[in-house]
Formats: structure tokens, C-alpha cells, sequence
């Protein structure tokens, strides 16, 4: 099952979390369905691609790549049509996917570049889903807030996995990440004060964490609490 289920446990709650405030914002309607599933599998469908550029392993992501495409191109054209407005926000998202693929190619899709990348992709996903929701009387100024918000975040979790992982031997990156999440909190307070709360825990996450040895199933499955955390914050003190 590794060759179809994402083995990144981290980055479901990219995929999750930009929809569930992006509904928070417009309120859910019927079309929010395909949508979510449309993007849930472009995901699925973008881990066997990558891994087979990746690895050039034909035999093992062609199968899974074709499945995801089949189920993938139906739900597409059944977003764009009953939202042909989105049809350049799938463009845009098509030519972003250059990106990934080029450190894939060169084998180093773990290059906090991409990573940037990636995480500006997945916390965009709250623009159409405010906009299926709402339409034109959507609120864009509490969604980019949102937007920034999440994007801070997620940059700030990934610079933290990096200092219990692949740069835990690395005094700079755990510097540059416990300066990095002390000035999120001002920012969070500024949108909320209360708000302020999940970004300090986070901080102290920055700190404690990775002096203490985590196997990476752990460390994925914790930032999915956190996740869980900063929704529950945003949507009682901010959304």
C-alpha cells in the first residue's frame, strides 16, 4: 500500500486544513464535495507521480499513477464545469507542479525550496473553496489573512521536522526555527490575541522536541495534534 497512501503524515494536514477554515469562512454548499475530492486526488495521484520520477520504477507508480488519473480526470471535469472560474486556479496549479517535479527529478524533493513551494500550493486551496462557498460576496480579506496564516505555519512546521530529522545535527536550523516560531506569535496576536496561545505551544514545541529522540511516524502524527490545535484556536478566537 506505501506505492498509493503518502507516507508524509504531516502533509494531510496541509490537504485538510485550508479547506476546513476555507469553509469556516463561506459556510459549506454541495459543490464543496467534488471540489474536496478533486483535490484530494490530485494529491493521491501527485505521490506515485513524483516517486516514479523520481525512482524511474515503472513497474511499481504506473499502476497507482493510472488508477488516481482515471478517478482524478472525471471529478476535474466536474468541478470545471459547474465552476469554470476554477479552470485557471487548475492551470496555475499545473504549472506550479513543474516545481516538485524538478526536484524529484534530481532527487531532492526535500529541499526546503520545495517545501515553500508545496505548502503555498496546498494553503491556496482556501481561495476556491471561500469561493464555491460564498461566491462573490465572499470575505477575501479574512481569507488571505487565513491564507498568510496558514502559509507562516506550515513553513514554520516545516523548518521544525527539518531540526528533528534531516538537520537534527544542525545548530543553525534549530536557531533559524526557534527564532522563526518566537516571531509568529506577535503576527497571531495582532489577528487575535487568544490566538497567541497555539503559536507559544508551538514555540515551545520549536524548543523542547528536537532534544528528544522521535521516530518519524511520531513526529508526523504530532503535527497532525497541532494541526488539529491551531484549527480549533482559529475557529473559536479568530474565524
Amino acid at each position: 500500500m506505501n506505492r498509493y497512501i503518502p507516507n508524509q503524515h504531516g502533509a494531510w494536514a496541509m490537504l485538510i486544513l485550508p479547506f476546513l477554515l476555507g469553509l469556516s469562512v463561506s459556510g459549506a454548499a454541495p459543490a464543496h464535495v467534488p471540489l474536496f475530492l478533486c483535490w484530494l486526488f490530485m494529491y493521491l495521484f501527485s505521490f506515485p507521480v513524483l516517486q516514479w520520477i523520481k525512482t524511474r520504477k515503472t513497474d511499481r507508480y504506473f499502476k497507482p499513477s493510472v488508477i488516481y488519473g482515471i478517478v482524478l480526470i472525471p471529478l476535474a471535469v466536474i468541478v470545471a464545469a459547474s465552476q469554470p472560474k476554477l479552470i485557471g486556479y487548475g492551470a496555475l496549479l499545473l504549472a506550479a507542479f513543474l516545481v516538485p517535479v524538478h526536484y524529484a527529478k534530481n532527487k531532492n524533493e526535500r529541499a526546503l525550496l520545495n517545501d515553500v513551494v508545496a505548502i503555498l500550493l496546498f494553503c491556496s486551496f482556501i481561495y476556491p473553496v471561500v469561493y464555491v462557498g460564498a461566491g462573490s460576496e465572499a470575505d477575501w480579506a479574512r481569507t488571505t489573512l487565513l491564507f498568510v496564516l496558514l502559509g507562516l505555519y506550515f513553513v514554520g512546521t516545516a523548518l521544525y521536522v527539518k531540526t528533528v530529522i534531516r538537520e537534527k545535527k544542525n545548530p543553525r536550523y534549530y536557531r533559524a526555527s526557534v527564532a522563526y516560531h518566537a516571531l509568529l506569535i506577535p503576527f497571531a496576536a495582532a489577528l487575535s490575541l487568544p490566538l497567541s496561545i497555539p503559536f507559544a505551544v508551538l514555540l515551545l514545541r520549536a524548543i523542547a522536541l528536537p532534544k528528544r529522540k522521535m521516530a518519524i511516524k511520531q513526529t508526523g502524527i504530532a503535527e497532525i495534534l497541532f494541526a488539529v490545535m491551531l484549527y480549533v484556536c482559529v475557529l473559536f478566537f479568530y474565524s
